[in-house]
Parts: C-alpha cells; structure tokens; sequence
C-alpha cells in the first residue's frame, strides 16, 4: 500500500528552474504548496549512484533530513539506443562547462557520437524521469516514467529545456520544443511519474 501524502508543504529536492515550475505547475490542483530546495539553500548532494533511482533517493531523503518536510526528487535523463543508454545518469554533466550548463552543448556531442557510431535512423531513445517521495522517518515511494522517441537533427523548436529540441517523441512529427508546455506534460516522462505520483500519493 503506498503511503499517502497528508501535508499542505511539499519540498521539491531540485535546484533547477525548469523542472520546479514544471512539477509546480501539476500539482497545483491539489493546493500543495511547493518550495524548491535552492529556496532554502539545500546543499546539492552527491550523486554517487550509476541509476536513476538510487540518485533519486540520495536527493530526497537528504531533503527530508535536513527540512524534516516531506521530500520529492527527480532523477531523469536520456538514454540513446545507439549508444549503449547514455548519457543516462550523466545527461547533465555532457552540458556542464565552466560557465554553467550549456545543453546546445551537450545535444551537439549526442549528435557527434552518433554521427561517430553510424547509427542509422529512426535514432531511437527514451527520457526517463524517476520521482522518489521520502519522509523524514526514512520511508519513501518511487514513480518512474519513459517517453520513448528518436532523436533528429537540426534541432527544431523554441520552448522546453535540456535536450528537447533534438527528441521527438514516438508518433508525433514534432519535437518536445515545438509542443505546448501542457501538451507536453501529457505525454512526458515526467507528466507520466507525476501522474502515478498522484495517483499513489494523492488519490483513493
């Protein structure tokens, strides 16, 4: 039975903008209030685990230990066929650079190496999005979502962030930047994992 979420104050373990205003935006509904962890000058832990989920879990209940709030945390990213799943948990870190992450950057080396790879079309590859919830008695639940697609190039497409000019998702001619923000969450890895979120934490 998954645990319930009885609160009216959820911390979000991120500091990055776009996925707080993007789980913000979801869960809105439900009258949650929600703080991001660089609101309250959370220290970003390490992230020392090769999945998804075992980075997800360092974040929260880091969060819920040092708030004593319940804690949400994403872990997500994009694995490529072609290349074995990376980036996977290292989907960041391709954009990191000096001067802060620069993801035109990072989808320029996908590119690369696939070029480098001879992978032929469809390109395909999913985005991944694993939320773990933890409370401060060190219980927690996961949620996991995947939207599969291919990757094309040039990139198209002006809104989302990250990688999504080059992904297109499966039976869609266009790319996650050429979607509506709200069409998008639909259909997202991350609009997935918060749906079952809600419906593990929230609903019944």
């Amino acid at each position: 039975m998954t645990r319930k979420f009885e609160g009216d104050k959820l911390l979000v373990a991120t500091h990055n903008a776009g996925k707080l205003a993007e789980i913000t935006e979801i869960l809105a509904p439900f009258g949650v209030s929600v703080i991001g962890a660089g609101d309250m000058d959370l220290p970003e832990p390490e992230e020392t685990e090769d999945s998804f989920v075992g980075n997800a879990r360092i974040k929260a209940h880091a969060a819920a230990k040092a708030t004593g709030l319940p804690a949400l945390s994403d872990d997500s990213g994009i694995t490529i066929d072609a290349l074995g799943g990376a980036p996977g948990v290292n989907t960041a870190d391709w954009a990191e650079t000096p001067n802060g992450r620069d993801f035109m950057l990072a989808m320029t080396r996908a590119n690369d190496e696939l070029n480098t790879a001879k992978a032929t079309a469809p390109r395909t590859a999913q985005f991944r999005c694993t939320l773990v919830i933890a409370w401060p008695d060190g219980h927690d639940e996961v949620f996991e979502g995947v939207m599969p697609g291919q990757l094309i190039w040039p990139i198209r497409g002006e809104n989302g962030f990250g990688y999504d000019p080059m992904f297109q998702p499966d039976g869609l001619d266009i790319t996650c930047a050429q979607m509506d923000p709200a069409e998008k969450h639909k259909i997202s890895h991350r609009g997935k994992a918060v749906t079952k979120f809600i419906q593990g934490c929230f609903s019944g």
